[in-house]
């Protein structure tokens, strides 16, 4: 088996609407492509031998086994990998549910999709199902020890790519209140929300957290100082730098029980408590001392109690555990190293912070502390016995939690609240030592120890006992108040041609409302009035460039084919979703062979539409009328046939159109119209010359009202936009060159080149056309091209674009100077209408040259209209030329739009 490509897809796909992580393999099963496993001796044994587990896939049987029947009675071997792909991330801790496989166009090569929770892990997974499925082919088997490597590995990834349980706590209670999240690449951070109404979170500090509040707590001592002057009960400590200063720090706090740690220090690291001797003392600074990146080391009074950790958002006291350090309970048979191993058996221990509890590790302070309890890791306490492991509670070195928030007294719910302002904390952890937490702390001897910034919300989540609290609740609440939302308005529009027009129309319209919008198009991503990235940013890596960006109060997302397919939509949800058209471009690429296939992809938008949402569709065109059976979104339709029965239908039970109607572009709803403008009147249009334009502004008019856009502001936008180099490059921009006129557009498909033809037919004088085509289309896609331009030009120059695709050079101009040939050799039959046999045309592959041929020798009044490649390149060689009458060239308007009788007239002048 060979894997030919492996993509990782992040959003709403053409696999799935819901589960946004997929990994897509391209598998070619080369010798096994017609062997079923059922025919491959002894795999079916191998592969139970090897994932005896795989008993638990149900598949299409329904059944506990369902997949193991189909291997036996023989299923092909890219279904197999899916499934040993998914098991295998089941065995690592990550339980992943969804498959899929599909065989393509091409016999013998297959699409193998699985779901992951880590990307790394998820292609590392697909790779592996492949291994070992061949090596069961090969051998009849798959080594343990590679199995065993396989796994770790998988852990491994997971591990590493670990956000912490705090914030996945966060994150978790974000996605179920229906907030979006997204990972930063600096500093661990998370966006919470879109836009202007983002929010930031790094572990559990949030964007609302004070750097002041975070640098005193981080000063232990400082902390205390500030405390105590203001009449909260904390130790008596101080702060010394060298171990000669020791002895008077003891004499200052009062002498023995003492506690010494470091001042920077944190999670319990370099901590010695209820230390009573010189020696002991000794030791422990040199302990702290090591942990210490200062040097500086805090003496303290030790006090008795119980470690408490109370957790205060907001100004409220959300939670409070009880800390109990990490232990053991006598059975009167075990030794300490067998109680030990045992509590580690706990599947809810684990290394690091990622699990609930953490495994218990022997060092030296735990032997020390074993010593100094009269026991060894040999002995065996009698039952009952509680052994302590660690002198601190800590549940990164082993300790448990009690959740004790229902019993603290209302006087510390107080303190710990007022505590936190003080410091300056909006999320504070409030560590406190007190015989009983449900007693106010001055009259049990109790005191807060510390005050900690981003404090661990596991024990609260998680507790050993009581009940798991949802703290993330609070932090979420504290961020987005009330009503106060999280997301921007997303609209999003896609479709085969105009999707650049209508996106940037759209935003237009949008920025009537005084709302700052960003928008991306095929020419560069945009904030306002100002480019932010130039290029083709149509998929999802643009869309997150503008969701992420905090000035954005409205999202515009031009969403193209092609990121869908690789990456999935850069968004989960939008507001507004349009769906142009579907016709026949890039197909044969990414596995999408058929207008059909390349439907389903687009309609990926319109299915992404959240419920009080809008999908867009236009009713003309059947591929995208039909999406509407699929969504979960209301539904708009648009038209350019006012008696559309579709419309009509909808538009009579309540529903939302636009339509062109005796030369308006209208909206309907029930049984009202509503009049936006007259399409003479919208300088998209082209004074109402362009079909296709007049349907791209009714589909941007629509989304706008659907978003709640004010009439006035629609039309106020449809009379300020045209189809000009600053508004739309490379769209429809009409140039007076003085005695003859130059279009500049973007068609490249059959779709866009029959569009542009229902103007070009319309224009008077001579028809000259640079045409040509992306190198990665279809051959027949081409002969198309070929056979369209003879019927909408009198003389054709054929070029090539100078990124080929892989195509060999001249092939494209072949293939459409053979499509010419055949329109005119067709002449007579009616394939195609238009095509004239006096159709001069040429092959001049270098895009500049025939572009400057084409404008050399156009002849008075004619239309030279160019297709380029590359449409700045296009546009500079026009404006390098100065019309004869005038210094500089002037792109045209509707109203100047040239008639047959000033056409005639230029030629008369000219001689």
């Amino acid at each position: 088996m060979k894997i030919q490509k492996i993509q990782t897809l992040r959003g709403p796909n053409y696999w799935s609407i819901r589960r946004h992580k997929l990994i897509v393999m391209r598998l070619e099963l080369e010798d096994l492509a017609n062997r079923t496993s059922a025919q491959i001796p002894g795999f079916y044994e191998g592969l139970t031998s090897v994932l005896p587990s795989l008993i638990e896939h149900y598949c299409s049987p329904g059944c506990r086994g369902g997949f193991l029947q189909r291997v036996r009675e023989g299923t092909m071997m890219g279904h197999i990998v899916e499934h040993v792909a998914l098991e295998l991330q089941q065995l690592a801790g990550m339980p992943m549910g969804f498959g899929r496989t599909r065989e393509t166009s091409t016999p013998g090569t297959y699409q193998v999709v699985i779901e992951y929770q880590n990307e790394q892990a998820g292609r590392y997974a697909a790779r592996a199902g492949v291994r070992l499925c061949q090596s069961i082919v090969n051998t009849g088997t798959y080594p343990p020890e590679e199995l065993a490597q396989d796994i770790k590995d998988l852990q491994e990834f997971a591990a590493a790519a670990s956000l912490g349980p705090s914030t996945e706590t966060i994150i978790k209670e974000a996605e179920a209140r229906g907030i979006p999240w997204m990972q930063l690449n600096a500093r661990f951070m998370i966006q919470l929300g879109y836009g202007i109404n983002q929010k930031r979170i790094q572990a559990t500090l949030s964007d609302r957290t004070c750097i002041l509040g975070v640098e005193l707590a981080c000063d232990k001592e400082g902390t205390k100082s500030i405390l105590r002057d203001a009449g909260v009960p904390v130790p008596k400590g101080t702060v010394i730098h060298y171990l000669d200063q020791l002895q008077d720090a003891i004499a200052d706090v009062g002498g023995y029980p003492i506690v010494i740690k470091p001042l920077d220090g944190n999670h319990g690291r370099g901590i010695t408590i209820d230390i009573n001797s010189w020696e002991e003392a000794e030791e422990a600074y040199d302990l702290a001392s090591a942990a210490s990146k200062t040097k500086s080391i805090i003496i303290e009074r030790y006090y008795t109690g119980r470690d408490h950790r109370v957790l205060v958002v907001n100004g409220q006291v959300v939670a409070v555990a009880e800390r109990v350090p990490a232990h053991v309970t006598g059975d009167g048979k075990s030794t300490v190293e067998a109680l030990i191993e045992e509590v580690n058996r706990d599947p809810q221990r684990g290394d690091g912070h990622d699990n609930v509890l953490t495994r218990i590790t022997i060092d030296k302070l735990a032997l020390d502390l074993l010593k100094k309890q009269g026991y060894a890791m040999e002995s065996v306490p009698p039952k009952g016995k509680v052994v302590f492991l660690r002198a601190t509670a800590n549940l990164s070195t082993g300790g448990i939690a009690v959740d004790r928030t229902d019993e603290i007294h209302p006087e510390n719910l107080w303190l710990c609240s007022r505590v936190a302002k003080i410091i300056g904390l909006d999320i504070a952890g409030i560590d406190i030592v007190t015989a009983d937490i449900a007693q106010p702390l001055r009259s049990v001897n109790g005191v807060i120890v510390e005050v900690n910034a981003a404090p661990g919300f596991r024990m609260h989540v998680a507790p050993s006992q009581g009940l798991p609290r949802n703290v993330a609740g609070a932090v979420l609440d504290m961020l987005f108040p009330g009503a106060q939302p999280s997301r921007i308005p997303i609209l999003a529009v896609t479709g085969t041609n105009g999707k650049t027009t209508t996106n940037r129309l759209l935003a237009h319209i949008i920025k009537q409302t005084g709302q700052t919008v960003g928008y991306t198009t095929t020419d560069g991503t945009y904030i306002g009035e100002y480019l932010v990235e130039s290029g083709d940013n149509t998929g999802p890596q643009s869309a997150h460039l503008i969701l992420s960006d905090p000035t954005v109060e409205v999202a515009v997302l031009e969403t193209a084919r092609g990121g869908i397919l690789r990456s999935g939509l850069g968004f989960e949800q939008c507001d507004v979703g349009v769906v142009l058209n579907v016709a026949a471009d890039h197909l044969g690429i990414g596995d999408i062979d058929t207008v059909e296939q390349l439907a389903t992809l687009k309609s990926v938008l319109a299915e992404s539409v959240m419920p009080k949402g809008y999908a867009v569709l236009n009713a003309d065109d059947p591929l995208v009328a039909k999406m509407a059976t699929r969504v979960k979104a209301q539904v708009a339709y648009f038209s350019m046939n006012p008696d559309s029965e579709l419309v009509a239908k909808h538009t009579a039970a309540g529903g939302l159109a636009a339509v062109y109607e005796h030369g308006y572009l209208s909206i309907l709803k029930g049984d009202w119209t509503l009049r936006i403008e007259q399409a003479v009147n919208v300088p998209l249009t082209m004074g109402g010359r362009a079909p296709f334009m007049i349907a791209n502004a009714l589909a941007a008019c629509l989304a706008a009202f659907a978003q709640g856009v004010k009439i006035e502001h629609i039309r106020a936008a449809l009379s300020s936009f045209q189809a000009s180099v600053g508004q739309t490059p490379g769209r429809m921009n009409l140039f007076n060159l003085g005695t003859y006129h130059a279009l500049v557009d973007y068609a490249h498909n059959p779709h866009s080149y029959e569009a542009l033809g229902s103007f070009v037919r319309n224009w008077p004088g001579l028809h000259i056309g640079v045409v040509g085509g992306p190198g990665d289309r279809r051959d027949e896609d081409f002969v198309t091209l070929g056979k369209l331009s003879a019927g909408i030009f009198d003389r054709i120059i054929v070029k090539e674009d100078a990124d080929r695709r892989g195509r060999p050079v001249g092939s494209a101009a072949q293939l459409i100077c053979q499509g010419i040939k055949e329109a005119l050799n067709s002449q007579g039959s009616g394939q195609p209408q238009g095509a004239a046999p006096t159709v001069e045309y040429e092959s001049i592959l270098d895009e500049t040259t025939a572009v400057n041929k084409a404008l050399d020798n156009a002849p008075p009044g004619s239309l030279v209209v160019i297709l380029p490649e590359s449409v700045s390149g296009a546009l500079s060689l026009i404006e390098a030329r100065k019309p004869i009458k005038d210094a500089r060239i002037t792109q045209v308007i509707p109203s100047q739009l040239p008639t047959s009788e000033t056409v005639k007239a230029s030629m008369v002048n000219q001689g």
